[in-house]
């Protein structure tokens, strides 16, 4: 007897995250769950994030500027972040790094701005 097997493709959610350079150019790229904004960067070539530490928060090489209207879909920043960021180009109260920001469903259309250089 011959089976037949019906094969359904499993929808899946691969977010899009939106990174802006200083100079307003947008990059939208598909960054899968699980990863970070800056994983996602690296992976697609985005200027403006340099990542020298590989994402082990030992350096503030991924800073980015957090969309206002998304501070508080992303989780809080913590401390050693909060002290890392201390030492990143022109801080300001939306500044994260991006190794820090865990990609989820719920991040799809997050954008984030890079400053005009990393520390």
């Amino acid at each position: 007897m011959l089976a037949l097997f019906i094969f359904i493709p499993i929808l899946r959610i691969v977010p899009k995250i939106t990174y802006i350079s200083h100079d307003e150019k947008k990059n939208t790229v598909e960054v899968p769950v699980g990863l970070t904004v800056m994983e996602g960067a690296l992976q697609n070539n985005i200027q403006g994030i340099d990542a020298d530490c590989g994402g082990s928060m030992a350096c503030a090489t991924c800073h980015v500027y957090v969309s206002e209207n998304w501070l508080n879909k992303i989780e809080k920043i913590h401390d050693a972040e909060q002290d890392m960021l201390d030492m990143a180009y022109e801080p300001k109260k939306n500044s994260r790094l991006s190794c820090q920001i865990i990609v989820s469903k719920d991040l799809d259309g997050l954008e984030v701005t890079t400053p005009i250089k990393q520390t």
